[in-house]
């Protein structure tokens, strides 16, 4: 009898046994599935789940202890883990068996597959050709071209030639470059022909090695590049370098840049029906095939970002709820700066990755390479991202917030530690800068100072601002705290200068001396002062000296040329609408603004933007603006300053005369300037310009003055300038501390 007991007690071990096991099994989770928050139903969804992905093993298990108050998800926090956060207060980490990365060789293309993805590439000239993810055997465009559905190209030039060309970089050869169980990296290299080019073949003078690299567990694939010219090669000029993906026109529909740029997009074919407007880019939708876009405009250019802001961005398929993204973990192999704008995705649908571009710079944000002159550059990586999500209501909402999730993984892992080419140094290569600038204008309150952060940047040596349009080397910026204090960190070994600006302040800092980093570089440069322009207090001011002319006031569109995307909510995009500079005739048809100190508001009476008059049959001419103020007496010993900030140039030239409109020459010009071209492309500023002009006393009156500024170029729509901030200054004043 008592064995008996004992037996039947072993029995009922065994069956609780069984069933705690089983209990634990039903929480591990499969792959990047994510629930937002956990419920009563949690058990059957996971049970679902791992009937349908029998890969899934309990390995290692803890339960562990958490604050109740965490918001309860199913995330893996790295390759290969799941966490899943009870109501209870507690965590359980599960083991999730991820499939290895595979490779498969053919003659025409080699595929990498880690089971969350497939990626198809050419071979040997190194195109993405196809992207299988979930039941989808091509996220690309299968009806195009196999070089036309995910490649990089160069647009360049020989200096001296108006001659365009475009090189896709057609590879010569593949090889594999490093190939485990849990990473593959392939390179496609293309190898300058030096024959082709003196028999008159227009080809690149690069060598450029393309590079994809696929990882266990991650749900997309890196990219990067390796471009290199060689001493004694012909000089070229490059004035854009991008990566391009061309979506399946069918699937692909819904775009979003940023939390309030998200918006259903016309189809290519809806812009070939369409109406042409001033430049091929701008078309009206006349018959688009979602009729709730009738009549709106689309411009790839109204898709703009600055390069600080342009971390992700993508498009979404909302039949089957898969997005595809564009993610940028860092600025640093970027050209011009943090505040270069740049294209993203448009209609196609189409993602852009773009390194280099003269959009909103001009031709001076290219790369020119002399006669002979060795260079080399990394562009990327970049992480291309897929993700799905569950039907629902908020689709699109939960895979873009997915896909910011995912950014900000992917900025904080860099530098990445995996890929294999030496020229892509790990954090323990690279060295860091820090220390804390400090702003001194006698004329200003401390507070106001204190107001601003600045941003504070390693780029090549040169004039003060020339990292506007350098993108040659490598660029690593950062904006302070509110005290001034910055640490610049990871910065790639090499010799850079250091600058900065401060919203709020004119000018451009750069310090004293060039610096070199080295491997684990710790350079601490203590106090830096910078004196901004000044020379005497300030009179009046119009703006805010923060290199835009979004204070300003921006019109609405006309209501045929509008698109919704910024209508209403959208205030601070408000100037990407069509046409906006057309509507200075309209406000001013009689004659040119006129501003008057201590009566008119700049936010509402200064237009944003300096443009042209077309006087009839399309024959533009130059404008003149007009400031009024007066002074209540003239101090005839020492000069007075106008300081002169603008946010935009194109083609332009601003002539400025003190009370006297006709007087030639004028008492001050800033000669032909500018070609960034934000006018035409909906951007807020373009190249930052700065301009301290010398008043003589004798120029100016007491009681009621003038100060013409005229723009004298005509010819277009699109010459014109953006003001930044205009500032007049009374003669110095001796100061205590001075």
């Amino acid at each position: 009898m008592e064995k008996a007991d004992r037996r039947s007690l072993r029995h009922w071990g065994l069956l609780v046994g069984t069933l705690a096991a089983m209990l634990v099994l039903v929480v591990c989770l499969v792959g990047e599935k994510k629930y937002e928050k956990t419920t009563p139903k949690t058990t059957l969804q996971l049970r679902k789940l791992l009937r349908r992905d029998p890969r899934t093993l309990c390995q290692g298990m803890n339960i562990l202890k958490i604050p109740s108050s965490r918001r309860n998800i199913a995330r893996p926090p790295n390759p290969g883990f799941n966490v899943v956060t009870e109501n209870s207060g507690r965590r359980i980490v599960a083991r999730t068996q991820y499939r290895i990365v595979t490779m498969l060789k053919t003659p025409r293309q080699i595929t990498l597959d880690n089971g969350l993805i497939q990626l198809i590439v050419s071979r040997p000239s190194g195109d993405v050709v196809g992207i299988k993810y979930k039941r989808s055997d091509n996220l690309l465009e299968p009806n195009n071209l196999r070089n036309n559905r995910g490649y990089w190209d160069v647009v360049w030039n020989k200096p001296g030639d108006n001659i365009y060309y475009v090189d896709k970089l057609q590879a010569t050869r593949s090889r594999v470059i490093m190939a485990t169980e849990d990473q593959v990296e392939i390179s496609f290299v293309k190898t300058y022909n030096v024959v082709s080019q003196q028999l008159g073949a227009p080809e690149v003078p690069l060598n450029v090695d393309k590079r994809y690299i696929m990882r266990r567990g991650r749900s997309g694939f890196y990219a990067y590049a390796i471009f290199e010219c060689l001493e004694g090669w012909p000089e070229v000029k490059i004035d854009q370098v991008r990566m391009v993906y061309k979506l399946q026109k069918d699937k692909f529909q819904y775009m979003a840049l940023s939390d309030t740029r998200q918006t259903f997009m016309p189809r290519a074919n809806d812009r070939k029906r369409g109406q042409q407007l001033a430049y091929p880019e701008a078309v009206r939708l006349t018959k688009p095939s979602n009729q709730a876009l009738k009549g709106q405009v689309d411009d790839k250019y109204q898709y703009s970002m600055e390069d600080k802001d342009n971390k992700v961005h993508g498009w979404i398929s909302t039949d089957h709820s898969v997005g595809f993204w564009m993610i940028t973990p860092s600025d640093e192999f970027r050209s011009a700066g943090p505040m270069k704008q740049g294209l993203t995705s448009h209609v196609g649908p189409t993602t852009l990755s773009m390194f280099v571009s003269t959009h909103y710079a001009g031709k001076r944000a290219g790369i020119e390479l002399k006669k002979g002159e060795a260079w080399k550059k990394v562009f990327g990586p970049v992480f291309v991202y897929l993700n799905s999500a569950p039907r629902s209501k908020n689709t699109t909402g939960t895979l873009w917030n997915d896909a910011k999730e995912q950014m900000i993984e992917e900025v904080k892992r860099w530098p990445y530690n995996f890929t294999q080419s030496k020229d892509l140094p790990s954090s323990d290569q690279r060295g860091s800068i820090c220390g804390r600038l400090i702003v001194h204008d006698r004329y200003m309150n401390e507070s106001l100072l204190s107001k601003s952060s600045a941003y504070v940047g390693l780029a090549a040596p040169g004039e003060v601002g020339s990292w506007q349009t350098e993108s040659k080397g490598y660029q690593f910026w950062i904006q302070a705290d509110k005290l001034g204090y910055f640490l610049i960190k990871d910065v790639r070994p090499g010799n850079y200068s250091l600058y900065a600006w401060v919203p709020g302040i004119v000018g451009d800092y750069k310090y004293e001396a060039d610096i070199t980093i080295k491997p684990g570089s710790k350079i601490k440069l203590g106090n830096l002062t910078y004196e901004p322009p000044r020379n005497g207090p300030t009179l009046w001011e119009i703006g805010i000296p923060d290199r835009s002319a979004a204070e300003f006031y921006v019109p609405d569109p006309h209501p045929t040329l509008m698109n919704k995307l910024y209508k209403n909510n959208h205030s601070d995009n408000r100037f990407r609408q069509y046409g906006l500079w057309k509507r200075y005739e309209e406000l001013y048809p009689h004659h040119d603004l006129i501003y008057t100190i201590g009566i008119n508001d700049y936010r509402y009476d200064w237009f944003y933007a300096h443009v042209t008059r077309n006087i009839g049959k399309q024959k533009y001419v130059g404008t003149t603006w007009q400031i009024r103020f007066k002074l209540n007496n003239v101090i005839s010993q020492g000069n007075y300053t106008l300081q002169l900030a603008l946010a935009s140039a194109t083609s332009s030239e601003i002539q400025v005369r003190f009370n006297n409109r006709s007087i030639a020459p004028p008492h001050f010009s800033t000669g032909l300037i500018g070609g960034d071209n934000a006018i035409a492309r909906h951007g807020i500023h373009g190249l930052y310009w700065f301009f301290s002009i010398n008043v003589p006393s004798s120029l100016l009156h007491e009681g009621n003055n003038i100060i013409y500024l005229t723009q004298s170029r005509g010819g277009a729509p699109f010459r014109g300038v953006m003001y930044d901030y205009i500032r007049l200054e009374g003669p110095s004043i001796r100061h205590a501390d001075t």
